[in-house]
């Protein structure tokens, strides 16, 4: 049930970055942008930082106290989908064959994919994967792999419990309704 949980947690997670994404693509093309080449993170971030805000009807002094708490869910919200992400396009990448046709070979964007950099713990597990290292290996590397999963799933949990505790029954329902808890 819990795995149901958290699947569908980040599910609802890509369909808000989904429609934040599309919502900010719209705008730049509204405004004579070139669409995806123009795309800033930092922009998209501070544009649903201020609608999350609005929609939270808080004032400034409020928000001063909820911002750093919703922008640390919000990166280990990130970091928990990234690592998630990263292995799910990992095995559409590697469906195809060897992955020597155009686009640059073994490297082909599995080291800077979805997500930014992969932790040290997917590395290591990808090399013994690839290096059809020994069972004692790829234990071990599996081990650390997925401890590292699970720290960052207690990141996330222990920001989004820090962050209820601030909010009214409304305000946490409406970040939970746009997946932030």
């Amino acid at each position: 049930m819990r795995r149901m949980t958290q699947m569908l947690a980040i599910a609802g997670v890509a369909c808000v970055a989904s429609f934040g994404s599309n919502r900010a693509w719209a705008q730049q093309q509204d405004n004579g942008g070139g669409g995806r080449r123009n795309f800033d993170p930092a922009q998209f971030q501070q544009q649903r930082m201020e609608r999350i805000k609005e929609e939270l009807e808080v004032k400034d002094d409020e928000w001063t106290a909820l911002q750093p708490l919703i922008q640390k869910v919000m990166d280990t919200q990130q970091a928990v989908m990234a690592d998630r992400m990263r292995g799910a396009f990992r095995g559409f990448r590697n469906r195809g064959g060897d992955n020597t046709s155009g686009g640059g070979g073994d490297n082909g964007g599995r080291r800077r994919g979805f997500g930014g950099e992969p932790s040290p713990e997917a590395e290591a597990l990808q090399k013994a994967i690839e290096s059809k290292a020994s069972n004692s290996e790829m234990k071990a590397a599996l081990a650390k792999y997925q401890e590292s999963r699970k720290a960052k799933q207690t990141d996330l949990e222990t920001a989004q419990a820090n962050l209820k505790k601030v909010l009214s029954v409304r305000q946490e329902a409406i970040l939970t309704a746009q997946g932030l808890l």
